[in-house]
């Protein structure tokens, strides 16, 4: 059997697209670019974090730090978010983000170009309700350092969720953890920013 054979059901098995599961862009899809490393939140995960979170984002201000197809920030913003920030370094993700944005009329979103650890430190002041990291697969120093710049970015008594591929433990300095599950491979948590009263 040839390489090629051997790869295709794997490169099958990857979605083509996913759907927003809930809010005014419910059923709405994304595509799936070939890209290596891009791996989309599933369903379930993003219905569980959603339940968590209580389904309703009006006027929340969020950030999705390493964005890929968007599915993350796009559902933020379908539950009524007031303001979504996606960071994607990847020129073609960029262009399908700014794409799906437009069809989707997703006037809440902004789409910045950028390296996402870069980004968030060149913040000065903590600004978003929720934070979402699921920066590339098993790289536990890129997620060592999201977990620690996206800390200083989120409100007292807002929330860091992050996808990875151990349990984190103790969560975050400065955050308690709130919620935790597993889906497969991926350990995903939510972490609650301390209130300093």
């Amino acid at each position: 059997m040839s390489g090629a054979s051997r790869a295709s059901p794997r490169r099958s098995a990857l979605p083509r697209q996913v759907r927003i599961v809930g809010g005014a862009f419910k059923r709405s899809a994304l595509p799936v670019l070939d890209r290596p490393g891009l791996r989309p939140t599933p369903q379930r995960v993003r219905e569980t974090l959603f339940n968590w979170l209580g389904q309703d984002l009006a006027g929340w201000t969020c950030l999705d730090a390493f964005a890929g197809t968007g599915a993350l920030g796009f559902e933020a913003a379908s539950r009524g978010a007031a303001e979504v920030v996606m960071l994607e370094r990847e020129p073609a993700l960029v262009a399908a983000l700014r794409t799906a944005k437009a069809r989707l009329r997703a006037d809440a979103v902004a789409i910045e170009h950028a390296d996402a650890l870069g980004w968030m430190r060149r913040q000065a002041q903590p600004r978003f309700d929720l934070v979402l990291l699921d920066p590339p697969f098993g790289d536990k120093p890129v997620l060592e350092a999201a977990i620690e710049a996206a800390t200083h970015l989120v409100v007292e008594d807002g929330f860091i969720y992050i996808e990875a591929a151990e349990p984190l433990g103790d969560g975050a300095p400065g955050c308690s953890p709130w919620r935790q599950d597993r889906a497969g491979a991926v350990w995903f948590h939510l972490l609650r920013r301390n209130s300093s009263g």
